[in-house]
């Protein structure tokens, strides 16, 4: 039972990275004021850029670059659709998703000639680099290292996010932007310019998460490589709150159960039930967001009947 725990922590490291940087983009968007249904879009174009970038300058980090740029770029088009052109936000977050798979599932067989998959040659993955201090740690070390420098960096995303949402200048002005615009505009804040930048840091991040898909998970491009990824990102934000460690924990909570399900898919279990787990478990944690706030609601109003009865004794 042990060994069955470990080897689902062990790949539940790699199998939370795309999950947890797409989902803390996300935060900082839903903070700027604007929910990002166009995770899986931004995720795809990071993969498909990182593996041509890959190929093409036969290097690993030329891929995670174009990625976060092909990302960034794409989250900009998109944040303008909403903040210039006031496109409704799950529309045009929806439009977007299509929009690349579409685009991508042209150009792949008009260009390439291939049909779903893209695998061109000299492809670099991603390295998986040992930590020392990480690694020599008991029970843990096997678990948190060796890992790729993407899985390295999304951890480090959590404490970095947190510090600028709520102690820097930079994060008020953005949760401003999120709360009130004319109150923002009022203070002196850009309210749009901001959820500009969100949008761009929700589309650098995503971007990242496709890349470690495409060049960490396996080092090929498919064009329905992201399987959902984006909007279990999306169900994370929600049961976090849009806070970065409860959204951190979601996403971790979200990844050991997709690891899990390759694990028991490799066991002789029905593939179909194996492939519904962490879906499931999304479904089931919404659920449980959505019962917490009822009952949040409830204590509350029941608070201020109680209060209003001692202040109508008095």
């Amino acid at each position: 039972m042990l060994d069955l725990a470990a080897a689902i922590l062990s790949a539940a490291a790699p199998a939370t990275t795309a999950i947890l940087l797409a989902a803390m983009g996300c935060l900082v968007n839903r903070q700027g004021g604007i929910v990002n249904i166009g995770l899986e879009g931004l995720m795809l174009g990071g993969a498909f850029a990182a593996v041509a970038a890959s190929a093409a300058a036969a290097s690993w980090q030329a891929g995670v670059a174009a990625a976060g740029a092909v990302g960034a770029l794409l989250g900009l088009g998109f944040s303008w659709t909403i903040t210039r052109l006031g496109a409704n936000q799950i529309i045009a977050g929806l439009g977007l998703n299509l929009v690349v798979l579409g685009f991508l599932g042209y150009l792949l067989p008009v260009r390439f000639g291939v049909q779903g998959t893209y695998l061109p040659e000299g492809v670099v993955g991603l390295p998986r680099i040992a930590l020392p201090l990480l690694g020599n740690m008991p029970l843990l070390g096997p678990i948190l290292s060796p890992q790729t420098p993407l899985t390295y960096f999304s951890w480090l995303t959590i404490p970095i996010i947190a510090f600028i949402l709520y102690r820097t200048a930079w994060g008020i002005a953005l949760r401003a932007a999120g709360e009130d615009e004319e109150a923002a505009r009022a203070a002196g804040v850009s309210a749009l310019r901001w959820r500009d930048a969100s949008t761009v840091v929700a589309g650098l991040l995503s971007g990242l998460a496709g890349a470690h898909l495409a060049l960490g998970v396996v080092t090929l491009f498919n064009k329905n490589m992201t399987a959902g990824r984006g909007f279990i990102a999306l169900a994370a934000v929600y049961f976090g709150a849009a806070r970065p460690w409860p959204t951190a924990a979601a996403a971790f909570l979200f990844g050991v159960f997709e690891a899990a399900s390759f694990r028991y898919g490799s066991a002789g279990l029905a593939p179909q039930l194996v492939q519904m787990l962490p879906y499931l478990v999304v479904l089931i944690s919404l659920t449980l967001v959505a019962l917490r706030r009822r009952w949040d609601v409830r204590r509350r109003a029941a608070r201020a009947a109680d209060l209003a009865s001692i202040g109508g004794a008095r």
